[in-house]
């Protein structure tokens, strides 16, 4: 049994004084000692952090103890060691970020119909269904459902608009959508119902919450789930697992996220280390030469060092001016 946990939870419940709430919850973690990150706003709050058996049990406990979060569902993991370096708790006017202006509403009275994993398994299957990955893209390339729509969008709160141009696709479908644990489902599915959709779904507990059923055992997920700490990624499918992401620079099978060396890039991309070291882990050209390129500096490579590394892959260096 590991020594860690990391639990992963959200609610979505008024919270009339958040920045008194911040303040308060932020000594009770301190007081555990957990690590990790918590939003906490009007709406609610949304979490993940990281301890010991005993300090995640009694956090949990404590938690529970408020009436507006009796009922909290926790995500939990095993793990061997903390996996945040610090705690935080911070406000912010929305706990995901969706930016629906006007078009926003209460995700506590307003969402799609929620589905526990097996219910989700056998309706993934149904004939004028769509299932939708409500994540960002780089999340998709890592993992996803098989035959999942793949939004062409960065960030969670361009999806309303990537739905609005797609509208006719899948307006008279049955509309599933996941995400890693269900918190920015449950505030899409609510949107789309007022969007006119009739038929909506969501996993119950997102993807973590499929990937640990012992009925569905992850199976028809494929690759891996990112998640938002130091393990960037886990595995859900225990059945039939299959690698679909690529390294950045040769296509083949990978499932190692990186960020772009250049800190005015910081692009996240996969690729394996043998490439990582090949190619100064710049994801360009330009990024590769960058003069503040960390890799470079990490490694205390010279001038001549750099030189030899892009000759190897057929670059070069600029000419000093």
């Amino acid at each position: 049994m590991s020594d860690y946990r990391v639990l992963l939870y959200y609610k979505y419940v008024k919270i009339e004084d958040p920045e008194r709430f911040r303040d308060e919850h932020m000594k009770l973690c301190e007081d555990i000692g957990l690590k990790g990150r918590i939003l906490v706003s009007e709406e609610g709050i949304n979490g993940t952090c990281s301890g010991t058996v005993k300090q995640t049990d009694d956090y949990m406990e404590a938690v529970r103890l408020d009436e507006r979060f009796k009922d909290m569902f926790f995500k939990i993991d095993d793990v061997d060691e903390h996996a945040f370096k610090k705690m935080y708790v911070r406000y912010r006017p929305e706990i995901v970020s969706l930016k629906l202006g006007e078009e926003d509403h209460d995700a506590s009275l307003v969402t799609g119909k929620f589905l526990d994993p097996l219910e989700w398994k056998e309706a993934m299957e149904g004939e004028n269904t769509i299932v939708l990955d409500a994540r960002n893209a780089y999340e998709y390339d890592l993992g996803h459902f098989r035959g999942a729509v793949r939004p062409d969008i960065q960030s969670f709160r361009d999806l309303p608009d990537w739905i609005k141009e797609n509208k006719e696709k899948f307006m008279d479908k049955r509309v599933l959508t996941y995400c890693t644990g269900g918190i920015r489902c449950e505030k899409l599915t609510g949107w789309l119902m007022k969007e006119g959709f009739e038929d909506v779904g969501q996993l119950h507990g997102g993807i973590h919450h499929y990937g640990t059923d012992p009925e569905t055992k992850g199976e028809k997920w494929d690759g891996k789930m990112y998640v938002f700490d130091e393990r960037i990624s886990v595995d859900i499918n225990k059945v039939d697992k299959n690698i679909v992401a690529k390294d950045w620079y040769d296509g083949k099978p990978c499932e190692r996220y990186v960020n772009c060396a250049n800190p005015e890039c910081n692009r996240q991309y996969i690729t394996s280390k043998e490439n990582e070291h090949k190619y100064l882990r710049g994801c360009s050209y330009d990024c590769r030469i960058h003069p503040w390129n960390r890799y470079v500096q990490e490694h205390n490579l010279s001038r001549e060092d750099v030189g030899n590394r892009l000759g190897a892959i057929g670059e070069k260096l600029p000419e000093m001016v």
